[in-house]
């Protein structure tokens, strides 16, 4: 049967370059700072998004854990939107490993939290209340649309953060997304921010891992840091070396999955039963509302599995497709043609 796998751009495999990469790939201890690729990997990502050092982690949940328990200390705050990944996704380590205690706000429905409410949620000093030390921008934004968070606003977070003395963090999981949204460099979008975390897994396709970017002193605490959480992976430079060719390879075709998104919601948005507009769709992630119809949300996705085409259950009525380099414009008029037969 045809699978057309829609749940996340986290299914991936590495491309055939990438495996050879990785079996090629020259290897020595990264905890003494001895693999050479795991190295490059490092400099090539610090270049990329104009920062001083760069962090290899196993994951873009270590790499924000990381980032949090460098910039903040126990009892202390961040402030952060209410459907962000680090608040939703990534099991409240923030305050059950570092307590950090997380200020949520709303986020507006473009991913963006309103400036006002950032700064309404900066503590004042007073020894009632936690010390508010950073503020935490997810870009793109997972749970809005996989929405981008433009060069203008991430600057003025920059200046309320310094304002008040705070840090910036950007969950960049999907920046590269953001940057080819745009058209603009990714190191554009985080030039205010005193770290950033993007995901070599999803839609650059390396099959492990992410990294940290930040200043140098940053880093060498990141580097304590993920040691400390056991992230210290020794010859992970047969991992890094799938992470290089994203870099280098996958970038520039990021472009064709926002495409296939954009031609998934237009389709969609014409099939009796779903609810979806097709503007708010901007990079590779799409929600649909399931309305009645004769089926209900629960069980479409099984019914759409069972034709090949698998969604992800995203929230009541909700349901969410995300487009990767697996995926092409014939696969995405094969899943139209499931979506009209099951809902027809």
């Amino acid at each position: 049967m045809r699978i057309v796998d829609l749940r996340s751009d986290t299914i991936t495999r590495p491309t055939p370059a990438m495996r050879r990469a990785m079996a090629e790939a020259e290897v020595g201890d990264d905890v003494f700072g001895e693999d050479p690729t795991v190295r490059q990997l490092e400099e090539m990502a610090a270049e990329q998004l104009g920062k001083e050092a760069a962090l290899f982690v196993a994951s873009g949940t270590m790499g924000n854990l990381v980032s949090l328990l460098v910039h903040c200390g126990r009892g202390d705050e961040f402030i952060l939107g209410d459907q962000s990944h680090t608040f939703f996704y990534e099991q409240g380590g923030s305050a059950g490993l570092g307590g950090i205690h997380p200020r949520t706000v709303p986020n507006q429905p473009d991913g963006t939290m309103a400036l006002h409410h950032i700064e309404t949620a900066i503590r004042p000093d007073d020894i009632h209340f936690p010390r508010s030390r950073l503020i935490a921008v997810e870009n793109t934004h997972t749970r809005c649309y996989g929405s981008p968070l433009d060069v203008d606003y991430m600057q003025v977070v920059g200046q309320i953060a310094r304002r008040y003395e705070m840090k910036v963090h950007v969950d960049g999981a999907r920046i590269f997304n953001a940057a080819s949204a745009l058209g603009v460099e990714a190191r554009d979008l985080v030039a205010e921010a005193d770290s950033v975390t993007f995901c070599l897994s999803k839609g650059l396709g390396a099959p492990v891992g992410s990294v940290v970017c930040g200043t140098r002193d940053f880093i060498g605490e990141a580097r304590r840091v993920r040691k400390m959480l056991g992230g210290g992976m020794r010859q992970v430079g047969v991992l890094a070396a799938g992470g290089i060719v994203a870099l280098t390879q996958m970038l520039d075709r990021l472009a064709d999955d926002h495409a296939n998104a954009q031609k998934l919601a237009e389709g969609l948005a014409d099939i009796d039963g779903l609810s979806i507009d097709p503007e708010r769709v901007k990079t590779n992630i799409v929600y649909l509302e399931v309305t009645p119809c004769g089926t209900t949300w629960q069980l479409l996705p099984e019914q759409l599995s069972s034709e090949g085409v698998r969604l992800l259950a995203a929230g009541p009525n909700r349901l969410r497709a995300v487009t990767h380099y697996h995926i092409t414009s014939d696969d995405i008029e094969y899943a139209l043609g499931v979506f009209r037969e099951v809902l027809g």
